[in-house]
């Protein structure tokens, strides 16, 4: 007996789950709830350290982007019990955008600018110059927040959106960078410099660069891979637990490098299969085909 099976209700006629069983996915969401709402504490905690001058703050900024990785990984379970458990619903769609806009949009936007953009040295720059370089900070930091709440409202609302470069019929795509993958990134980068601040306006302006770009991939359609057909329950290669080996042994000896190599990648294939596939239809076009995409 799986476990759908023993969750049922005997008394419920349709053999729905019991009620106990819909607690299950939804402690998952208040875990992205409290990880989140936990990183905006230690943002803030480092901020104020860093104005006073009282000690070091980089240890604030790694437990925040350790609780935004943390809340990345329980965001991919809650919908894969949801579907183990056949405890599907509305409110927990709802509940889990919710804590979507916290864990994912306002924490990671909130590190971005704190550690990114509110320490940086104004040394040899005018001071109307660096009021205006401030200004873009908080705006490349908001148009994060923003993008990652309409890509929110777009996943709720489509039901099966199209991406501009379609892929194989047989796999499940996300039309647009998802918002986790997008405050992964954020997370992976504060935590492979060890929390500490950006201080040259150098640096700072390709951070405000990168939070553009991110925004740009969560509002696009093109196309990135969901992974959600992925399933170990179901016969597998040998191969396929080989890779899921190295992966846990590379982020487990090497948890900084590997974590920001993982998200940087992913954000990455969707511009890469976007320039290949506009370079393979001009070399070679072919008629549009239906595919089953996941929003």
């Amino acid at each position: 007996m799986n476990l759908r099976e023993r969750l049922v209700d005997p008394k419920s006629p349709e053999r729905r789950p019991r009620r106990a069983a819909y607690a299950l996915p939804t402690l998952f969401t208040a875990g992205n709830v409290f990880f989140g709402f936990y990183a905006l504490i230690e943002i803030f905690q480092g901020a104020m350290q860093m104005a006073q001058g009282s000690g070091p703050a980089n240890q604030h900024f790694v437990k925040a982007s350790l609780a935004i990785g943390l809340a990345v990984f329980l965001d991919g379970l809650d919908g894969r019990i949801a579907r183990m458990t056949n405890t599907v619903s509305d409110f927990g769609r709802e509940m889990d955008s919710l804590a979507d806009v916290i864990a994912f949009g306002i924490a990671p936007a909130a590190l971005a600018f704190v550690w990114g953009v509110q320490f940086v040295d104004p040394a040899g720059m005018p001071p109307q110059i660096f009021d205006h370089f401030n200004g873009a900070g908080y705006f490349c930091a908001f148009l994060f927040l923003l993008c990652g709440a309409m890509r929110l409202a777009r996943f709720n609302i489509q039901k099966n959106p199209m991406p501009k470069n379609p892929g194989r019929p047989d796999r499940k795509y996300f039309v647009g960078l998802a918002i986790p993958s997008g405050a992964a990134v954020v997370a992976s980068i504060v935590y492979a410099c060890d929390g500490v601040p950006l201080h040259l306006w150098t640096f700072s302006a390709a951070w405000m660069a990168l939070l553009a770009l991110l925004s740009f991939l969560m509002v696009s359609t093109w196309r990135y891979p969901s992974f959600k057909d992925l399933s170990l329950t179901r016969p597998r290669s040998p191969i396929t637990f080989v890779l899921i080996g190295i992966v846990i042994f590379l982020v487990w000896r090497f948890p900084q490098a590997a974590l920001l190599a993982m998200s940087a990648v992913y954000m990455l294939s969707g511009i890469v299969l976007r320039i290949g596939g506009a370079i393979r239809r001009r070399i070679k076009p072919a008629p549009p085909q239906p595919e089953h995409q996941v929003g």
